[in-house]
């Protein structure tokens, strides 16, 4: 069997925990900036709403300059500019500037996070992919689980700019990390123009969209529901940070072995369990419960269907793939966490967790109806 724990799979892994972790420590500390600089609520929202545009918009363009000039160039330049928007946060002292500053911040999120997760599956072997993002996928979840609570911590303990420094750190440390590997990458013999999407991809992102269109939801309101009901919101996504870590590689394997539809279909159905769980939640139990639901459901479909969608293009299009991958994801939390937050004002919380339910079941019905035949007419093609 082919390597998998090569030091290129190491080092890049390594480098995106150190990045991803940069990233999380701006969730809870993020607003709290905002506010001193004298925002309000609204550019609460604006300041984090403005860096999801930019990834969403940039990473197509992102995707097709990687397929054709190479993953190296762009993840070192990316990173230093990252390293850098993360240093600016220091400076700034108003609400202004510091959209500014979210703007770099987002362009560059778009350019490092396609590029590295290109350079991943250009050296991940093709009959352990599920099983390479699967792992990979765990540097994600180590830094959803640290970075908070890291940035929480140095906040608490130093000011503002201890956070950021931090998040420099850390930055430089991604880059020492994944400047070392050599990177493979074929270039195109013949220069052709560069695309912005491949219609390949379009199946598996419009099921990843309505996938994580749920995950919106959840990730913005489970911590207003949890206070409902007298429980700590923390707990519900540190139980469910440890139900990801457990699922991703497990579920890798087996999609490798037997193929996605074998992860996808259950792992969509226990999201939808997990999802009616937490709107009949009344206590701690039941909030457990759906969290480690959700986190073997969720996490076990989103490799799976990174993988479905990088065997279903070819190799020198694995960076406009990955570009539609992570656009999709970020398109369907910022619609799920936006429209539903007009529902919330109408109805509960227990009810919007219910109908969230209608979006898992559309990405499921998507899969199943477009995406299932075309890795069969696939992987018949290449028998």
């Amino acid at each position: 069997m082919d390597r998998l724990w090569t030091r290129a799979f190491v080092l890049m892994s390594l480098g995106s925990l150190f990045l991803f972790t940069s990233f999380y420590l701006l969730l809870p500390t993020l607003p709290l900036f905002v506010k001193e600089l004298g925002g309000h609520d609204t550019q609460v929202g604006l300041a984090v709403g403005i860096f999801t545009l930019v990834a969403v918009i940039l990473r197509p363009i992102a995707g097709g300059l990687l397929d054709q000039y190479g993953r190296r160039p762009f993840l070192l330049i990316g990173l230093a500019f990252y390293g850098l928007s993360m240093y600016l946060y220091g400076m700034v002292q108003g609400v202004g500037t510091l959209l500014l500053v979210r703007l770099l911040h987002g362009a560059s999120w778009a350019f490092v996070t396609t590029a590295a997760a290109a350079v991943i599956a250009d050296i991940v072997p093709a009959n352990r992919r599920g099983e390479g993002m699967g792992w990979y996928g765990l540097a994600m979840t180590v830094a959803m689980a640290a970075g908070p609570l890291l940035g929480t911590w140095t906040l608490d303990g130093y000011t503002f700019s201890g956070v950021f420094l931090l998040a420099v750190a850390l930055t430089v440390a991604a880059l020492l990390a994944v400047a070392g590997p050599r990177l493979p990458f074929q270039r195109p013999e013949v220069r052709r123009k560069i695309a912005l999407y491949d219609p390949a991809a379009l199946p598996v992102s419009l099921a990843v969209v309505f996938l994580t269109f749920a995950y919106g939801a959840v990730t913005t309101f489970v911590p207003l529901f949890a206070v409902t009901i007298d429980v700590n919101p923390g707990l519900y996504f540190l139980v469910y940070a440890l139900s990801l870590t457990l699922a991703r590689p497990i579920a890798g394997k087996l999609s490798d072995r037997y193929g996605a539809a074998s992860v996808i279909v259950p792992a969509a159905l226990l999201s939808i369990c997990a999802l009616f769980v937490l709107s009949s939640a009344t206590g701690l139990a039941g909030v457990v419960a759906a969290a480690v639901l959700y986190g073997l459901g969720f996490g076990s479909a989103q490799p799976a269907l990174q993988a479905a969608l990088l065997g279903m293009v070819p190799k020198e299009r694995f960076g406009l793939a990955n570009a539609s991958f992570f656009t999709a994801f970020d398109l369907g939390i910022a619609l799920g966490s936006t429209l539903l937050g007009w529902v919330a004002d109408l109805v509960s919380y227990r009810a919007l967790f219910a109908l969230s339910t209608l979006a898992v079941a559309l990405s499921l019905a998507v899969f199943i109806a477009y995406v299932r035949p075309l890795l069969r007419r696939r992987e018949g093609a290449v028998a």
